[in-house]
């Protein structure tokens, strides 16, 4: 994630933090802006071709006089607006502003950990014109006495508009933005362990195996008391049964014997009615 509200400018200090592979490549860039003077002429700006291998680098060179730079300045060479007052250190009678755009390079060249470039690294050096068929110069140092150097930046990622920046010095120019590594991701929770309620006492443990010992001894007794009655009831239901099949000998008289009054009385009428006859008395 960038943050657009921390913009960092690379200011000429920045030179004594690049790797040894910045310096050759201004001394290379030097070499082929160089080349692009034929004829040359002061205060035209010429475009230089870089090398095949560094495709995305534009250059520029511009020859100018010392003194006409300290008096006048430069109202516009690419992005940079040179002021007067601007004078060059060591002195030289003439002077060559080579001008660089890093373009897709600026990473690689000036590497900056924790941030982003939003813009192109541009580069403004100077070097001594009294040969330029030389290489390998020293660079010479530009200051601004009175308003600065004013660069303007019109390919920022984050803004639609151009944004201007003001210098005192040569050097190598951008911007950036500070890069917020993505915030670690909350630790989860520890998962809570299963809810078991609260753990019994032993006291708790003694009451329920004495409760589940009577229950047992009372389902076991119930039981047994079923059985007694079931076998009352089934020998019950066996002497009722035999009882029906063989009645008692009363119970047969009184129910188809001779009637009592036919015994006796039948004899004595017949002895009435025959031949002998009834004593006196």
């Amino acid at each position: 994630m960038l943050s657009l509200l921390t913009l960092i400018l690379l200011l000429p200090r920045f030179n004594a933090q690049t790797t040894d592979s910045a310096h050759a490549l201004d001394a290379l860039l030097q070499d082929y802006a160089y080349m692009a003077f034929a004829p040359p002429r002061t205060g035209i700006p010429y475009e230089g071709s870089v090398p095949s291998n560094l495709t995305g680098i534009k250059i520029a060179a511009m020859r100018l006089r010392s003194g006409s730079l300290r008096v006048r300045g430069v109202k516009m060479y690419k992005e940079f607006v040179i002021p007067k007052g601007v004078s060059v250190h060591p002195y030289v009678e003439r002077v060559v502003l080579v001008y660089q755009n890093l373009g897709n390079w600026s990473q690689r060249y000036y590497p900056l950990p924790g941030y982003t470039y939003i813009a192109p690294v541009l580069g403004l050096l100077a070097y001594d014109a009294s040969n330029l068929s030389a290489t390998n110069l020293s660079e010479l140092n530009i200051s601004a006495s009175g308003d600065p150097l004013n660069i303007t930046f019109p390919d920022c990622s984050f803004s639609s508009r151009w944004v201007n920046c003001e210098v005192r010095a040569q050097g190598h120019f951008s911007i950036v933005v500070e890069s917020l590594a993505p915030s670690p991701a909350p630790a989860s929770p520890a998962p809570s362990p299963p809810n078991v309620g609260p753990r019994p006492s032993e006291g708790g443990k003694k009451k329920k195996i004495s409760k589940e010992v009577w229950l047992s001894i009372g389902f076991v007794l119930g039981g047994l008391l079923l059985l007694v009655l079931l076998s009352f009831l089934i020998l019950w239901a066996q002497k009722l049964k035999q009882r029906k099949k063989h009645p008692t000998d009363g119970e047969g008289c009184r129910g188809g014997g001779i009637p009592a009054d036919d015994i006796g009385w039948g004899n004595e009428s017949t002895s009435s009615n025959g031949d002998s006859d009834a004593t006196d008395h």
